[in-house]
């Protein structure tokens, strides 16, 4: 998968220098442990860590192409390109001549071939940066759903770009400050495109080029959902379905390296493997191996509740049976969540203090294991974003709400009342009011919504079910993306998510809501498309979360960290918090309903002490 990092300086007083572009590529090496490699030019620098993962031995970066003894063109890449077989063959129809079987050289002889337009015919998920040594420009490249990231800072005179935040910040220029409007974003769990959180850095949107000249930058859209009239009847529809999945997984099965999959019993990961099986077999291969998480003691302390009303294990077993796979779990004890290395580390690999707590450790600690296994998993990531799997999609008060509609009554009803994130009940009133939390969120709703492409003459019922599709492909996935993308890529470890896949995605968004729900259920479509695979008990199975523990060890730990993190008297924290609140929080006897403030407030806590973060507001 790989991790890219640079700077392009067009000011001779500021040239770009080795010790800093290597200082800079450096910090992405848990994303590619395979090797590392440096370009420079007098303008340039291209750094590289590489994850092999087609090609291991040909596709090594950055990858240059060169002519009468001059380079043309360098690249450093991340991702994978689905269909680099097929755009190879069309190149070398049209004369390209290859030295590599790696899906790295076809990006670069595409870009070489049709220009800019090349974005257009690329499928899969990408960034990367391109070196034009013909024109002296840079060009920065993000997939059409963000699958991987890319972050950019503007300097007087160029620009540096990486993978993560942490490539940027391990540039002297730059300092970790955040503003009122950076902390709004960083709690308000909207997630805005192109928003950094840090001042001064932004994220490339998805779908989106940017073109670094010595007179300036330009942002370009290459992609966004459209609307489109859906003609096809629902077996036609379900049919369609039926066939993009089976092509995309073909594609996605396809690497060097030892490949698998994350199965969790539900719907969607279950299609996946049981697709992935499939494939497998027609191939002639050895059985797919399948993966999932468990907690020690979770049988003995599982309880049914609104959310959960099952747990994953039998089921996970019951379709790795039922498609052969060579199925593996991975169990957790509480003292596996609580070790403070593991959370350290997944906080270090998010850069910013996006925590849920057990369910991103767990997360952190299920892709270790895999990666002791496999390089490459597929996951059944973003299917409910896609199909409309969320319970929020269903509910008439969070349907009707005027606002994101996962933070919307009963679902965004928690102790700091109505249309309240996850995190926030511990942070202190005045703060919130400060930064104008409920300001910020009402913005970034009403310009999501003025995004929206709609279809004419569409019923009420159909153009508000398109709208909160929209802001789920465009918001809402775009955090659960950028979550599994740090968990895996911190271990080394590639996740492909073939929902993501961009014509799936469009096919199904111009689907109408009266068709995705034609049986009065969520994910009515993606049911039908693949219930011959499944066993009646999967293909049935009620949409279930990412699972946490229930065992009371790890609340009390939890209590007892977020005590430690405040008591202290140089504690950078606790002037962020709200007094009651904390002492509700961490009473021997505490009130329902603060676990997840509590792990937000100690990733905070861990982020303040190490990053020397500047709040600025």
């Amino acid at each position: 998968m790989c991790g890219i990092a640079g700077w392009v300086s067009y000011d001779p007083a500021h040239p770009v220098t080795a010790g800093t572009a290597h200082a800079m590529t450096h910090t992405m090496a848990c994303r590619g442990p395979d090797a590392h490699g440096l370009w420079l030019d007098d303008r340039v620098a291209l750094g590289h860590r590489r994850l092999a993962v087609i090609d291991p031995d040909g596709g090594k970066q950055p990858m240059t192409f060169g002519h009468a003894g001059r380079t043309v063109a360098a690249l450093t890449y991340s991702g994978e390109v689905f269909n680099f077989r097929e755009l190879r063959t069309e190149l070398e129809s049209r004369g390209h001549a290859f030295r590599t079987q790696s899906d790295t050289e076809v990006v670069l002889h595409a870009y070489l071939e049709w220009g800019e337009d090349f974005t257009e015919r690329l499928n899969g998920m990408y960034a990367f940066a391109l070196w034009d040594a013909r024109t002296r420009e840079l060009l920065l490249v993000r997939d059409r759903m963000g699958i991987k990231p890319l972050y950019y800072f503007p300097l007087p005179g160029g620009l540096l770009f990486g993978s993560e935040p942490k490539a940027i910040l391990a540039h002297p220029a730059v300092r970790p400050a955040v503003d009122a409007e950076g902390l709004a974003e960083l709690v308000a769990f909207t997630k805005t495109p192109g928003h950094a959180v840090y001042k001064g850095m932004y994220e490339l949107p998805p779908g989106h080029t940017l073109r670094v000249r010595s007179s300036g930058t330009l942002l370009r859209r290459y992609w966004a959902l459209e609307a489109r009239d859906h003609t096809d009847d629902l077996d036609t529809t379900v049919a369609r379905i039926r066939e993009l999945l089976e092509d995309i997984i073909a594609r996605q099965m396809v690497a060097d390296v030892p490949l698998g999959t994350l199965l969790s019993g539900g719907l969607d990961s279950s299609v996946i493997t049981a697709l992935g099986a499939r494939q497998r077999t027609a191939e002639g291969g050895a059985p797919v191996q399948s993966f999932a998480l468990d907690f020690a003691r979770h049988a003995e302390n599982f309880t049914a509740d609104d959310w959960r009303g099952t747990r994953d294990s039998p089921y996970a077993d019951l379709l790795a049976r039922h498609a052969g796979a060579d199925h593996r779990v991975v169990t957790l004890p509480p003292s596996a969540l609580l070790d403070p290395a593991a959370r350290e580390a997944v906080m270090r690999a998010r850069d910013l203090p996006f925590d849920l707590g057990d369910g991103d450790t767990s997360l952190y600690l299920l892709f270790k294991a895999v990666r002791e296994q496999c390089t490459v998993a597929l996951s059944g990531e973003s299917a409910d974003e896609v199909f409309g799997g969320y319970r929020w999609f269903h509910h008439p008060d969070s349907v009707a709400a005027d606002t994101f509609p996962w933070l919307a009554p009963p679902f965004g009803t928690g102790i700091s009342g109505p249309g309240s994130g996850p995190g926030e009940a511990l942070l202190d009133r005045g703060l919130l009011e400060k930064i104008d939390l409920q300001g910020y969120r009402a913005q970034r709703y009403r310009d999501a919504l003025a995004e929206v492409p709609h279809v004419a003459g569409a019923s009420p019922v159909e153009r508000r079910m398109r709208e909160i599709g929209y802001l789920h492909l465009t918001r809402f996935v775009q955090w659960m993306l950028d979550r599994k993308d740090r968990a895996s890529m911190a271990v080394g470890l590639e996740v492909r998510v073939p929902f993501c896949d961009h014509r799936l995605v469009e096919y199904v968004f111009n689907t109408p809501w009266a068709m995705k729900t034609f049986d009065g259920r969520e994910k009515s479509l993606l049911r039908a498309a693949t219930r011959d695979l499944l066993p009646p008990e999967i293909a049935d199975r009620v949409k279930a979360p990412y699972p946490t523990t229930r065992d009371p060890h790890y609340l009390d730990g939890l209590r007892a960290a977020l005590r430690r993190a405040t008591e202290c008297p140089d504690s950078p924290v606790r002037p962020l918090l709200d007094g009651p609140s904390l002492a509700a929080a961490t009473a021997d006897d505490p009130q329902p309903g603060y676990r997840t403030s509590t792990e937000l407030v100690l990733a905070l806590d861990f982020w303040l002490r190490t990053q020397d973060v500047s709040l600025e507001f």
